[in-house]
């Protein structure tokens, strides 16, 4: 017999799973990166946590000429660009993405300070889902590391 705590993990995993598949299905209520632009804006979708583990699906928008702010998270994330394109760039100011839409976007936990930036004419959307420790924030802010934008 299969227990209930094992019903649901299997059910938010696959919850998961659909999310992803879906379109990888960004808020209000959550810390922004440091800072993030004008208008940019976050909305939940659906929160769970199992296991002691936050699964956060989530619609970020950038407008255009704005970005995320510089920021890490505590967990991996797991997304789709929905609409534009998104310019990622690390701490050593070098660019190490261009998503555009349909494409998937990948953070690993521990990935370092980095931004998101729309150099784009039209809004950003970007759905992510952050697995994260309960509790903790969408992302932390941290310092420009030197870098001669924003």
């Amino acid at each position: 017999m299969i227990s209930r705590a094992v019903h649901r993990k299997t059910r938010a995993a696959l919850v998961g799973a659909a999310a992803l598949g879906l379109a990888f299905s960004a808020g209000s209520g959550a810390a922004q990166a440091t800072p993030a632009g004008p208008g940019v804006v976050g909305k939940v979708i659906s929160q769970r946590t199992v296991d002691g583990t936050d699964y956060i699906l989530r619609d970020i928008t950038i407008p255009p000429g704005q970005s995320t702010g510089w920021h890490v998270h505590d967990g991996p994330l797991y997304g789709v660009v929905l609409r534009g394109t998104l310019s990622h760039f690390d701490a050593s100011c070098a660019s190490d993405g261009v998503y555009r839409a349909g494409d998937p976007v990948t953070e690993r936990r521990g990935a370092g300070t980095h931004i998101g930036r729309n150099l784009g004419t039209e809004p950003m959307v970007l759905r992510v889902l952050y697995v994260l420790p309960h509790g903790a924030p969408f992302s932390q802010d941290a310092a420009n590391p030197g870098c001669d934008f924003q």
